[in-house]
């Protein structure tokens, strides 16, 4: 058996680990340990989505709705735009892959910028595509920069914003600017896994009609709280959306994402409560980091990056007293990690664990 020979350069991507796994490995408890790794939300899914979700489960022996009928309406009602501008994907992670099928070949390329999301480079060399990496300016995306990489090959540009795992957020004028002066043999792939943590964001929407080029992609997986289930979607030209509903696979969703979603989008108030609590726990690390002399990169997601000086060394010894954060070194960061926002109590025992440790 001979395998495909861009598998040979491809990483595998590390995702955060369980705590039943932490838990057996280090003899601890389950509910002594806190998981600040993955920028789930700390106070977990929505109500609604919860009773949803029990009210459908006898129906899951049936294949679920193909086209995701009545969650395609709500979103599209929602954000003010049609359905045939929304496809749906396993994760907002389905969507690059989706991207990845419809434009990429060998020849072609992308960009990204230095401390881009890992999976925008593993699915472009997966396609056989070659990857330009733009060097990061304040950890974050230089744009300017970003835009003058493009080439005749560009197929895609890869913009996260605000970024993961810097939690960095690019202007205003520079995003518009990025938009206007992508080609048009580009598409400018804009992935919003947390605009809804931001106070003012940047709407994109009404430039979908004038940009065909443009893509913007949200999740359920954040703010709503639904990491899960994996349930994520695409913004853009209906044309260019209905092309990639070839390579999208059939029955992509299960029921109870469907389901839990649709619920979710309506709960304002766990929405807003989960805003609350992570405004208050990255204005009570970033306070604390300044204190404490300790380098952090102002965050606008739900997360905080911070140089721990030996990131992985600083990771176990977290993880031995049941804090799990991420080592960054895979990000070519080794002297940070990546701290997700809890609840008040869990981050007041992340930070004096790191008081302690550092």
């Amino acid at each position: 058996m001979q395998l495909n020979k861009q598998l040979a350069a491809l990483p595998v991507y590390q995702p955060g680990r369980p705590l039943e796994e932490v838990g057996r490995e280090l003899g601890l408890p389950l509910e002594s340990l806190i998981k600040l790794a993955s920028n789930e939300n700390p106070l977990g899914p929505s109500p609604k989505a919860i009773d949803a979700m029990s009210q459908i489960a006898k129906q899951v022996h049936l294949y679920p709705d193909g086209n995701a009928f009545y969650l395609r309406n709500a979103v599209a009602k929602k954000l003010g735009v049609t359905r045939e501008q929304l496809i749906f994907g396993n994760g907002s992670n389905e969507i690059i892959e989706f991207v990845a099928h419809a434009l990429l070949a060998p020849g072609t390329n992308i960009v990204v910028s230095q401390y881009c999301f890992a999976i925008y480079p593993i699915v472009a060399h997966l396609a056989g595509a070659d990857c330009i990496t733009v060097p990061a300016k304040n950890y974050g995306h230089d744009l300017l920069a970003m835009c003058e990489a493009i080439t005749d090959q560009t197929r895609i540009v890869f913009v996260a914003n605000p970024n993961n795992p810097t939690g960095t957020l690019a202007a205003e004028e520079a995003v518009l600017n990025l938009i206007d002066n992508s080609p048009e043999h580009t598409l400018l792939v804009i992935d919003e896994a947390y605009f809804e943590f931001l106070d003012d964001p940047v709407d994109l929407l009404s430039l979908l009609d004038s940009h065909p080029n443009l893509l913007l992609m949200r999740t359920f997986s954040k703010i709503y709280g639904l990491a899960g289930l994996r349930i994520g979607y695409g913004i853009g030209n209906a044309e260019f959306v209905s092309a990639l509903e070839k390579v999208r696979q059939p029955f992509n969703l299960n029921t109870m994402a469907q389901t839990a979603a649709l619920a979710a989008l309506s709960d304002n108030d766990h929405l807003e409560a989960t805003r609350v609590n992570n405004a208050a726990g990255l204005k009570f690390f970033t306070e604390a980091f300044r204190e404490l002399s300790i380098e952090s990169v102002p965050s606008h997601a739900n997360f905080i990056l911070t140089k721990v000086g030996d990131g992985l060394n600083m990771f176990q010894k977290l993880e031995n007293r049941g804090i799990i954060t991420r080592p960054m070194a895979g990000y070519q960061l080794p002297e940070w990690i990546r701290i997700s926002i809890g609840t008040p109590v869990e981050n007041k025992r992340c930070l004096a664990a790191l008081q302690d440790l550092h």
